[in-house]
């Protein structure tokens, strides 16, 4: 097959995305696929219909890529691909809709509040999480213990969104399932040595220690979780969605990645391989 390797991108996840088409493409190339890899760019369209690709892989990460804006220009240009649709990518994207009908189907999320450019946030429970409402790998995310700090963290983060969440803050542990083809993998456990998960943590090697989780009634409820998750909103072929258990055992849904990294750190390659697929059959299986 003659594939694209969309990847790059104009997000605060470039990097991350690069470092992920990379190690897509090599794997593709390694399956005997003719691969092209691309950048998101203003002249996109016209080199996909010069190319003219049998699919798209995407590795984008972030705002242009994973939140249905590239998925639509595909789908005008009749070009298929990995990954979910418009639909899915959209939802998933905007962790405050996404929170929304997590609490509308009664499927556990941390209290929150979404707050605006030019509006000021009421919330008084801390410590307390702020993110933007529209990134991932983390980014520009932050635990504040008052008012004060609370207002600048947010102000700081619209600098790169619209809208900033401020979510209650759940004492536990971070776990992360990934599912493959509507198939639930194994369960992460991540142990950030600085106790919070942030950029910092995911992408700098021996920041942060992944155990597979040998509890299997939390296992099971975890991924039974995860599944109603990438059903809810529409998702295909692959997701990570991340938790919270807190210290009494009860799991939170925190967000959900409709395109999970696949660089050397990243947690979805990781759980296939516990599972028994390696990188390379990962890739195929995605692509299929």
């Amino acid at each position: 097959m003659r594939i694209v390797v969309l990847m790059g991108g104009r997000s605060s996840e470039r990097e991350v995305s690069l470092r992920t088409g990379r190690a897509v493409a090599k794997a593709l190339r390694e399956l005997g696929h003719e691969v092209i890899e691309m950048d998101l760019s203003e002249d996109l369209p016209c080199k996909l219909m010069e190319v003219k690709p049998d699919k798209v892989f995407i590795a984008l990460h972030g705002p242009y890529g994973e939140d249905g804006r590239v998925q639509g220009l595909l789908d005008i240009l009749g070009i298929p691909y990995t990954g979910s649709g418009v639909l899915g990518s959209a939802l998933a994207m905007d962790k405050d809709i996404t929170k929304r009908l997590l609490r509308a189907e009664g499927l556990p999320t941390p209290d929150w509040i979404s707050v605006r450019r030019g509006e000021r946030p009421k919330w008084d429970k801390f410590p307390a999480v702020v993110k933007p409402a529209d990134q991932g790998s983390s980014v520009g995310l932050e635990i504040v213990r008052e008012e004060e700090e609370l207002e600048d963290a947010v102000k700081k983060l619209f600098s790169i969104t619209e809208k900033v969440i401020v979510e209650e803050f759940i004492e536990g542990r971070d776990m992360t399932v990934g599912i493959l083809k509507g198939r639930p993998l194994p369960v992460i456990e991540i142990r950030p040595k600085k106790g919070i998960y942030d950029y910092e943590s995911k992408y700098t090697k021996g920041m942060t220690e992944y155990v597979f989780l040998e509890d299997e009634k939390l296992s099971k409820k975890l991924q039974e979780l995860a599944l109603r998750v990438h059903r809810l909103l529409e998702l295909k072929d692959m997701s990570r969605v991340d938790f919270r258990v807190s210290k009494e055992g009860k799991p939170y849904i925190l967000e959900v990645n409709t395109i999970p990294g696949m660089t050397e750190l990243s947690l979805f390659p990781m759980a296939c391989k516990k599972a028994g697929i390696d990188f390379k059959e990962m890739v195929s299986i995605i692509l299929s």
